[in-house]
């Protein structure tokens, strides 16, 4: 295996991670800025497109996508808004780690649902930070070239024809 098949192998895997994340970003700002026209906060469509953006940063840039609309619930509808507002970022939380990113990588980057729950938990273990940082698009690599280890070590079987 030459330098242009590993690159191969590796751009595709991170390019299917960042489709994944992509896909991963817009739903979250669908889910922020249906929640947050419901509880009726100002400004909603820039706090989902900032929500969607911050979405690349692991575990820190949702918390940091809460800040602009629990102030802005504040300012707008007092003390119990801002609670829906958090109660919303938890909802979003739950069911972007739990099924949104798991589904999206699985359908994008081929890694396995339970992959892509576990290795940001080890890995933040591990490397803190920057394991959990890194743990879906290593995830993205690896998986790519079990596949195409997979794919060489069976190649497809031609069927002939029967002779006559």
């Amino acid at each position: 295996m030459d330098f242009r098949d590993h690159a191969r192998v590796t751009g595709t895997a991170l390019k299917h991670w960042l489709i994944a994340q992509l896909q991963d970003s817009a739903a979250v700002a669908c889910l922020w800025l249906i929640g947050l026209l419901i509880i009726r906060v100002p400004w909603a469509p820039l706090w989902a497109v900032l929500a969607a953006v911050l979405q690349f940063i692991p575990h820190l840039g949702p918390v940091m996508a809460l800040a602009g609309p629990a102030f802005a619930a504040v300012v707008s509808g007092g003390f119990m808004r801002m609670i829906y507002v958090f109660i919303l970022y938890a909802v979003v939380a739950v069911v972007d780690g739990l099924v949104l990113q798991p589904y999206l990588m699985k359908r994008t980057a081929r890694v396995p649902i339970w992959a892509s729950i576990l290795a940001p938990i080890i890995l933040g273990m591990i490397f803190s930070f920057w394991g959990v940082l890194l743990a879906a698009p290593l995830l993205a690599v690896v998986y790519a070239y079990r596949a195409r280890n997979k794919e060489r070590h069976n190649p497809p079987v031609e069927i002939l024809p029967p002779s006559r």
